[in-house]
């Protein structure tokens, strides 16, 4: 029983690394399109101002600890500058 909850624990802290490291290749990927001016070219103002909330409110939220929503908002930056 003890071996089993140990397990469960290890895999938990190893899901949580895993999307800890996750957010900065994220923000990483979101900061290249926005240096690409034929990415940055294609975007309204108003998605590109949304993109930069995002990106930003994705880092403070990995600067949390909050990697699942930190996820989440990286992603859909990425999915309005079309990445």
């Amino acid at each position: 029983m003890i071996r089993k909850l140990l397990a469960t624990l290890v895999l938990m802290l190893l899901a949580t690394s895993a999307w800890a490291n996750m957010c900065p290749s994220l923000m990483s990927e979101i900061d290249d399109a926005l240096q690409d001016e034929a990415t940055v070219s294609q975007l309204d103002e108003s998605t590109l101002e949304e993109v930069k909330e995002l990106r930003a409110q994705g880092e403070e939220a990995h600067d949390a600890g909050n990697h699942d929503e930190s996820v989440a908002q990286l992603q859909q930056a990425k999915e309005l500058l079309g990445i």
